[in-house]
């Protein structure tokens, strides 16, 4: 294992326990991959995050063979799969978050209640039907639920939020959790008034130049 290999495990085993401390996660649930060399790195099956050591972060080839101490994440279907498919992430985040997997119960997409969720690539985040875990056909729901976007929820499961690093990865499986929670509460006080498409397309647009940059850059 080189040294860049190293410092990326160890970034996986902080992100987790990040999640955790945020309340993003709980306990063994959820799981990242971090796309590395022709594979991708997996955390393992069941183990906890605050026992978890660079060392029990799996490779797992393209082909579903893994290699590592431990068997993979039950969901490594659907992580190989997301990274074989979209080039433009390299980080896959999936957890089990209160009000995201709240929504995810009702089976219900979450719609443009907040600018935000233009972050997540559309006017909405959909919501893949039921699949048992770790099943080809929830990889396949989920591969759906991504078209077009950087993140969804799972029936009846929780979410899944993926990025160009790991670092913007994690950052939206968060925002995410805001948003659905923002529209659990919003449900309780009364209807929802929805963003349009055309507004959700033009703060999209507005991200593009969103962020610190030096005075020079313009």
């Amino acid at each position: 294992m080189d040294d860049a290999e190293r410092a990326l495990r160890g970034d996986i085993v902080r992100a987790c326990q990040t999640m955790d401390r945020r309340g993003i996660n709980q306990g063994t649930s959820g799981n990242i991959s971090v796309r590395w060399k022709d594979g991708l790195l997996i955390t393992p099956s069941g183990l906890a995050y605050d026992t978890m050591a660079p060392e029990d972060i799996i490779f797992l080839d393209m082909d579903g063979t893994a290699t590592g101490p431990h068997n993979p994440s039950s969901e490594w279907r659907f992580h190989r799969d997301i990274l074989r498919d979209r080039s433009n992430f390299n980080a896959v985040v999936h957890a089990h978050p209160t009000y995201c997997t709240a929504v995810s119960i009702t089976n219900r997409d979450v719609p443009a209640v907040h600018y935000m969720i233009a972050a997540a690539g559309g006017p909405t985040v959909r919501c893949a039907p039921y699949a048992t875990f770790g099943t080809e056909e929830l990889s396949a729901n989920a591969l759906a639920a991504l078209e077009g976007r950087s993140a969804c929820l799972l029936a009846n499961h929780g979410l899944i939020a993926c990025g160009p690093s790991l670092a913007k990865a994690t950052w939206l499986a968060e925002e995410m959790e805001t948003l659905c929670k923002q529209y659990a509460v919003a449900l309780q006080i009364g209807k929802p008034v929805v963003l349009s498409d055309e507004e959700i397309a033009h703060v999209k647009e507005k991200f593009k130049g969103y962020g610190p940059k030096r005075k020079d850059q313009g």
